[in-house]
């Protein structure tokens, strides 16, 4: 493919892909075959590439549904790393918001990916107050990171996109065995 339209293909997804076009961010595979032709995925592992110095990411996300063809699945651009404490105080979010969505999302990972409402508050409920974990969980719903059907929590849109699921759970179990071991050697 020439170069010149190779960079006109990078700005058709940058457009795509940053910009809202329905009720949720992204896109599917499908619309971006449509519109930068057979040698789509090419084009977003190119994208990848350069949005790396930024810490940026193209994520794909297979939806509920089970089939994991990349044209069914939605893409969308993520932070590549974590957000500093300093950094997620200026976008609104406490660090105990964060620590309640680690545990949530911890807890519906650790049964399954998905968990009883009660249940999960009732887990958030041990380290904040009633009031607190309520409106935190209506948060992480109403923002995407949770989905609640009928009582059951699972992970939204927003937490298969942008929470690594397992890094999180290795981080736990890394932090939980540590902590063990500090308090078997009395310290």
């Amino acid at each position: 493919m020439a170069k010149r339209a190779y960079g006109r293909k990078l700005k058709q997804a940058v457009h795509l892909l940053f910009f809202k076009h329905h009720r949720l961010p992204g896109v599917r595979g499908w619309e971006l075959r449509r519109v930068l032709g057979p040698e789509w995925l090419d084009v977003l592992e190119v994208l990848d590439s350069r949005l790396k110095p930024l810490d940026l990411e193209v994520r794909r996300v297979f939806e509920e549904t089970g089939e994991d063809r990349p044209e069914e699945a939605r893409y969308y651009i993520t932070l590549r790393g974590g957000v500093e404490q300093r950094t997620a105080k200026t976008m609104g979010w406490r660090i105990d918001d964060i620590a309640g969505l680690a545990v949530a999302v911890a807890y519906i990972a650790a049964r399954g990916g998905k968990a009883p409402r009660s249940d999960v508050e009732r887990a958030l409920g041990e380290k904040l107050p009633g009031w607190r974990v309520r409106a935190n969980l209506e948060r992480y719903i109403e923002e995407g990171y949770l989905k609640d059907e009928g009582g059951v929590l699972m992970l939204g849109w927003r937490g298969r996109a942008e929470i690594d699921v397992d890094s999180l759970l290795e981080h736990i179990m890394r932090s939980k065995a540590s902590g063990e071991k500090l308090a078997e050697e009395g310290g």
